[in-house]
Order: C-alpha cells, then structure tokens, then sequence
C-alpha cells in the first residue's frame, strides 16, 4: 500500500470536468485507488464517489493504492492534482 497527501490548489476544487480527468488517470492504473478527505474514502475510479468528497479548493486529500503499480498510480495522480488539472 502506498500513500500520499496532496493539496487540490485549483480554485474549484474536484468537479465534473477535473474529476473526469483524475478517473480516467485513475483508470490507466491496475491498483485499487482510493481517495480520502477527512474520514470519508471513496473508489478513486467512480466519478460518483469522486464528486461526493465535495472536494474544494485548498482541500487536503490523500491518495491510497493497492496493488502491483501501486507506487507510479499515487505518483501520477499527485502529479495531476499538482497540475491544476490544466486549468
């Protein structure tokens, strides 16, 4: 299991159009990945579960995977988070 705290800097934080990209990030992995905001965790790969974090700018999360390319997935999707989704 690898785990990595990354801060959404994005003024509007995960909705749709930023969430979309994050699962289809998520979706290239193997791994189980899972977000969490405070104590709540979700299926990084449902968009559904993405968009009820109600996750806003300046927010905290952690990123969580399980599996065989558990490391580059964290990686990469931190490295998207980082990014401001292109915005």
């Amino acid at each position: 299991m690898y785990v990595k705290e990354v801060t959404v800097e994005n003024q509007v934080g995960l909705h749709a159009r930023p969430a979309t990209f994050f699962i289809q990030k998520a979706n290239e992995y193997k791994s189980s990945i899972w977000v969490e905001k405070e104590e709540r965790r979700v299926n990084a790969k449902s968009l559904l579960g993405v968009l009820s974090l109600g996750i806003v700018g300046g927010t905290t999360i952690r990123i969580i995977a399980d599996g065989t390319d558990e490391q580059g997935a964290v990686e990469g999707l931190v490295k998207l988070v980082n990014s401001g989704f292109s915005e």
